[in-house]
């Protein structure tokens, strides 16, 4: 098992050279804290992805000479961090993803606000509308056609320079989601210029094209799709989120 943080100053196009931070390696499940801007899963034009750096450790763990089997039941934005799991075969994968189907299991992130939340814990409820071709989401009146409901609980846990660390459990999982809901009310996640941020943009390490977002899944409680024991996976906070300002409060 790897528990060690990526290096920073890497150019993207060298991701093999990085090693990945492994959460967990256990039978058909494998979890990780992905980076922010790197995709959860590869799409044409040969971008990178975790999916791809998962399968080249795997195949060169096990060594295969054919391909390997990676499912991937779901996925984290790109320009957002923390736990992401994959499976290695097709029963756990299917398991897997009727766990986030049917919401029986919880999903907990970690934000940064621009603004504070008021009040400073409570329930937000929206419905919102996909624009599949701008990726860009926007929440309208309930009972719009194409439009899907929203819901998350959310806690202030610190306040800072105007900024807010958050706690946000997702009960839906919505395209954009945290993103769109928080910003809509005039609390943009921390450099997200798609939802309102107004803060210059960061670069990330992995992809100088992509601007990491104060986001991150540092959660996810769920089942061993094998052994079905309670899991719990906990992503510690990317390295560069000390330009926040910011430290866990102790016993959370």
């Amino acid at each position: 098992m790897t528990n060690e943080p990526a290096a920073s100053g890497t150019p993207y196009t060298n991701l093999s050279s990085r090693p990945l931070e492994i959460l967990l390696d256990d039978g058909p499940l494998i979890a990780l804290n992905k980076p922010a801007g790197l995709l959860t899963q590869g799409v044409p034009h040969a971008q990178a992805s975790m999916e791809g750096l998962v399968k080249a450790y795997l195949k060169t763990k096990l060594d295969k000479p054919g391909n390997v089997y990676l499912g991937v039941p779901h996925r984290l934005d790109r320009p957002v961090s923390g736990v992401v799991i994959f499976a290695k075969n097709s029963k756990a994968a299917a398991r897997l993803a009727e766990q986030f189907r049917e919401r029986s299991l919880r999903k907990i992130y970690l934000a940064v606000t621009e603004g504070v939340p008021d009040p400073a814990e409570g329930c937000l409820v929206d419905w919102l509308f996909k624009d599949a071709e701008d990726a860009h989401v926007t929440v309208v009146p309930a009972g719009t056609p194409g439009a899907k409901r929203a819901v998350l609980d959310y806690q202030v846990l610190a306040v800072h320079q105007g900024r807010a660390l958050v706690e946000v459990e997702l009960h839906t999982g919505r395209m954009h989601q945290i993103r769109v809901q928080f910003g809509s009310r005039g609390w943009p996640i921390a450099d997200d210029r798609q939802y309102g941020s107004k803060s210059p943009a960061t670069l990330s390490d992995y992809d100088p094209r992509v601007s990491p977002i104060g986001l991150h899944a540092w959660r996810l409680h769920l089942r061993h799709p094998v052994r079905y024991d309670a899991l719990r996976l906990e992503a510690p906070l990317p390295a560069n989120w000390s330009r926040f300002g910011f430290k866990l409060p102790k016993g959370i």
